[in-house]
């Protein structure tokens, strides 16, 4: 568990990407989805790769998981287009990445380094390079994005009520310069990335807090399971409606949270909203391997 000493009597949990900043679009769209195409040599099937890749990591229930499964569940879905298998473009799911995944707790370059260093294997290291070039897209693209609007105003109405910590899948040295690029770091206890972890270990920290007293507020599926799994209640920022979102937590789910109003039909009604805004299946048709 990572060691956090509470300062407050209430904890809250915010996802970066997508969530406190507009920067998933950008990350995904510019920098994760042309360095797939060129590492795993889609150019073939450009079209397909980057609509399977958007649907996976912006418009679906996968939204916002590890680049990692990410990548794996990309590569899966586009081999099992009809238009792909049409075009005979061959399209490989590195197996070795699969088991590193099965292993490894901490889906970060650090421990996939290690994992290259010890076995050499050919697909670890395309995964790692492709990472790399990834995070070197992110540092030459990603920058003067700022949050959401009501982000920071929320935030310095929790700051002195609640241990704030960024919750995110993503590097932490990313997190870091947004967050600071933009005067927010100063409002958290904690920026917590793939490094160190894994969400839901991060909300472990829940425990230390009264029943009730700790929130994740995020963009995507895995954030709330992150939630559920550590007794956290959970306030959803709705994809492609995040300013309403915001607004609403500031104006009524913040304090509600603060005066133990949240859950039950409150936050119900919330999940429910949320559940719609992002589908299972994807709109084109896919066969069996």
């Amino acid at each position: 568990m990572i060691e956090l000493t509470p300062k407050h009597d209430f904890l809250v949990g915010i996802d970066s990407d997508g969530c406190a900043f507009d920067t998933m679009e950008l990350k995904h769209k510019e920098c994760f989805i042309p360095n797939i195409i060129y590492y795993y040599n889609l150019q073939g099937v450009s079209k397909y790769a980057r609509e399977v890749a958007e649907f996976v990591n912006l418009y679906s229930k996968s939204r916002g998981i590890n680049r990692f499964p990410a990548l794996i569940e990309t590569l899966q879905r586009l081999r099992r287009r009809p238009e792909v298998k049409a075009r005979g473009v061959p399209i490989s799911v590195p197996d070795a990445l699969v088991r590193w995944m099965k292993r490894e707790k901490k889906l970060g370059n650090p421990a996939l380094e290690k994992a290259v260093e010890e076995s050499g294997d050919r697909e670890l290291t395309l995964a790692l390079e492709w990472s790399k070039a990834v995070n070197r897209s992110v540092e030459w693209m990603v920058h003067g994005v700022p949050p959401f609007p009501c982000v920071r105003e929320s935030l310095q109405a929790l700051a002195d009520k609640a241990d704030i910590l960024v919750v995110s899948a993503t590097p932490e040295e990313a997190l870091r310069r947004e967050w600071q690029e933009h005067g927010l770091d100063s409002y958290v206890r904690a920026i917590l990335g793939q490094e160190s972890g894994t969400k839901k270990e991060f909300l472990a920290l829940a425990t230390k807090y009264p029943a009730g007293h700790a929130l994740m507020v995020g963009d995507a599926p895995g954030d709330y399971q992150a939630a559920v799994a550590n007794h956290a209640l959970f306030f959803p920022i709705n994809p492609g409606a995040e300013e309403a979102s915001w607004q609403r937590f500031l104006n009524e789910g913040l304090q509600r949270f603060l005066q133990g109003t949240f859950a039950g039909d409150y936050q119900e009604a919330l999940l429910q909203e949320f559940d719609r805004f992002l589908p299972i299946n994807p709109p084109w048709a896919e066969e069996a391997e």
